[in-house]
Parts: C-alpha cells; sequence; structure tokens
C-alpha cells in the first residue's frame, strides 16, 4: 500500500471464485441427483468443494485484513455497504417465501378445505418447541449485542464469553429444528401449507447454521487476536447478519406458527 497513491485494494488474481461458482454447480446438480435418484456422490463432491474453497477464501480475506494491512478505512466503507446491499438481497429472498405464504393463507382454496391450515393438516403447537426457540434467538441477540460492545470497550474476556454463548445459543437452535422437523405430523408433501412451512423455515434453519459458523470463525480469529477495537469488520458484519437472521424468525414465529396455528 505504501508504493500506491490511492487508498483502494487491488485484489490479486484468485482462483477461489471461480472453484466457488464450479462447486456450487455440482452441489446443486448433486441435489437433482439426490432427489431423484437417491444417490448423494454428485451432492457430497459438491458440498465438498464449495465448504474448502470457501474456506480458503475466507482465510485469503482474513489475510488481507489483519496481517498484511489492506483492508483500510476506504476499503471497509466499500465492504460495509457490501454487507448492507447483501441483508437486503436476502430480505427480498424471504419476502418471496412470505409473499407466498400469504397468497395461499388468506384466500385458502376448495382444494385445502377452504381453510387455513388445512383441513387434514395438523400444524404444531407454536408455545412447545418453537415457542423455546424464538427465546433462544432473543437470548442469542443480546449475546451477539454484549460481544460487540465488549470489543469496542476493549474487554476481549468478555468477547470471548459472549461469542461462545451465543455460537452455542446458535447450534441449540439447530438441534431443536431438527427435532421438529422430526416429529412434525405432516411433511412438505402436504399440501401448499407443508411446502410454504418447510421451505421457509427450512431455508431460515440454513441461515442459522451459516451464521453460527460465521460467529464460530469470528470466535476463532477473536482466539487468534487478529481484531481490535477499531479492526473488527468481520465479526461486525457476522453481528448484523445474525440480528437480520433473529428477526426472520420472529415473522417466521409469529406469522407461520401462531397466527397459522
Amino acid at each position: 500500500m505504501a508504493t500506491m497513491n490511492h487508498p483502494y485494494h487491488l485484489v490479486e488474481k484468485s482462483p477461489w471464485p471461480l472453484v466457488s461458482s464450479l462447486g456450487a454447480m455440482i452441489l446443486t446438480t448433486g441435489l437433482v441427483k439426490w432427489f431423484s435418484f437417491n444417490i448423494m456422490n454428485l451432492f457430497l463432491l459438491g458440498l465438498m468443494i464449495v465448504l474448502l474453497s470457501s474456506g480458503q477464501w475466507w482465510r485469503d480475506v482474513t489475510r488481507e485484513g489483519s496481517l498484511q494491512g489492506l483492508h483500510t478505512k476506504k476499503v471497509m466503507t466499500g465492504l460495509r455497504l457490501g454487507v448492507v446491499l447483501f441483508i437486503i438481497s436476502e430480505v427480498c429472498f424471504f419476502f418471496s417465501f412470505f409473499w407466498a405464504f400469504f397468497h395461499s393463507s388468506l384466500s385458502p382454496t376448495c382444494e385445502i378445505g377452504l381453510s387455513w391450515p388445512p383441513t387434514h393438516v395438523q400444524s404444531f403447537n407454536p408455545f412447545e418447541i418453537p415457542l423455546l426457540n424464538t427465546t433462544i434467538l432473543l437470548a442469542s441477540g443480546v449475546t451477539v449485542t454484549w460481544a460487540h460492545h465488549s470489543i469496542l470497550e476493549k474487554n476481549f474476556s468478555e468477547t470471548k464469553a459472549a461469542l461462545i454463548m451465543t455460537v452455542v445459543l446458535g447450534f441449540y437452535f439447530s438441534c431443536l429444528q431438527v427435532v421438529e422437523y422430526i416429529e412434525a405430523p405432516f411433511s412438505i408433501a402436504d399440501s401448499v401449507y407443508g411446502s410454504t412451512f418447510f421451505v421457509a423455515t427450512g431455508f431460515h434453519g440454513l441461515h442459522v447454521l451459516i451464521g453460527s459458523l460465521f460467529l464460530l470463525v469470528m470466535l476463532v480469529r477473536h482466539g487468534n487476536a487478529s481484531m481490535s477495537s477499531d479492526h473488527h469488520l468481520g465479526l461486525e458484519a457476522a453481528i448484523w447478519y445474525w440480528h437480520f437472521v433473529d428477526v426472520v424468525w420472529l415473522f417466521l414465529y409469529t406469522f407461520i406458527y401462531w397466527w397459522g396455528f
């Protein structure tokens, strides 16, 4: 950076965008093969490629920001804007699921008994596992905010404790959702109710897993002392993402679990 007359980061050539794209294509093709023929080999290959390339890509970005000092204030402003735009795209993604849900629930057709939930579907009790999961995610929102304020105040021991608690709560939520799916009295094939329920809650569960891994990586980075009170953009992005996941769950719980009960 000392030889340049600008504050921007000119990224080096990297194979990871191409490798990740190929892995994503193999992953989605493998999903089709798995669903159609119950053969998982192509799906597992694509998943392995995506995970490995993502890990290497994440390592390179971490190295650029923490060791090489390439993430200047100007660069971090651009990265923050990128995270905001990504979260906005995720809002639009989930908006489509809620659109499908309300389109079917506000005017149920005769094919599903002119009622919502459909007459043959027994919905979940919103005051059992769903309410517990709501409490868990709200608690995780508190702990992740605690982690953010702790690192701003240079209280790194509390930052570590708060991140550990958030990661544990995130994986606990995922375990409870697996239990809920196993005990579900209906399947994704049970009319439009099953489709909208499992697609919306399933994609949210995937986002919880991704957010938990994101925070786990930040916990490892914090343990390696690669973040400071004024240079922790990765942690900040993970916290924004986690708050987005929390808010989406509140909408899911309110409308799909409680209102649709």
